[in-house]
């Protein structure tokens, strides 16, 4: 064979080869490039989070907490307000993780007398709350367990007059448009919180002035971004 043919036949192997090698290249660039964007895509934070978690200041205009209290026959019961002064909830994969909040008792007050009455008062004396030496309480979240899509099972740490226990109580729990709606009802016995006033356990022959060693506590929190 003609040596000039021989080297025009392996220029054009050769260009060709590099033109294949060239095409496969950048089709795998492409290749690649769609995965990327595509597992980008796939990880992008959500709208609620960032990262996968976030913490939720709460709104502490629209959020309560409601008590009620009564002597043990439950014939004679009063009901009234104590507001959040601060808080926030940790939300992760949309879920609820933990959190923290602080009750201001200084806003004590009675459902159908407000807060200057004879009844708070006397809630925020030391037969009660004693709230000049302890104006707060709080509760820690410590683990949250999900019974279902909206509701869960929290446990924390509360803490009033500064003794803390571990209590553990339902929440449903919602989080929509990046706002989180938790409601819940815990019930404590008071005396393990040393509000002892009118105890059956500390007093004797109080007959119906008895009261309940249970206080309930109702809790409405929203939270926001």
């Amino acid at each position: 064979m003609n040596p000039y043919h021989f080297y025009c036949m392996n220029n054009k192997l050769s260009i060709n080869n590099l033109t294949l090698f060239i095409t496969f290249l950048a089709f795998s660039c492409r290749a690649t490039a769609k995965e990327e964007n595509k597992i980008n895509s796939t990880a992008s934070p959500l709208s609620l989070h960032a990262g996968n978690e976030k913490y939720m200041m709460i709104d502490t205009k629209q959020s309560v907490l409601t008590w009620k209290g009564q002597n043990l026959s439950g014939l004679n019961s009063q009901t009234g307000y104590i507001y959040i002064s601060k808080g926030e909830l940790m939300i992760e994969n949309g879920q609820l993780t933990g959190g923290t909040v602080e009750v201001d008792m200084n806003t004590i007050e009675d459902k159908n007398h407000g807060r200057d009455n004879k009844l708070v008062n006397h809630l925020k004396d030391p037969d009660f709350f004693e709230v000049e030496k302890f104006p707060y309480a709080t509760i820690a979240i410590t683990s949250v367990v999900p019974v279902n899509d909206k509701n869960q099972n929290i446990t924390g740490n509360l803490t009033i007059k500064g003794i803390t226990h571990p209590v553990t109580f339902p929440v449903k729990f919602e989080v929509r448009n990046g706002i989180v709606k938790a409601d819940s009802k815990l019930v404590i016995d008071r005396t393990q919180w040393d509000v002892r006033y009118k105890s059956s356990k500390f007093y004797d022959k109080l007959a119906n002035q008895t009261m309940s060693d249970s206080i309930e506590f109702h809790m409405k929190i929203i939270a926001r971004k």
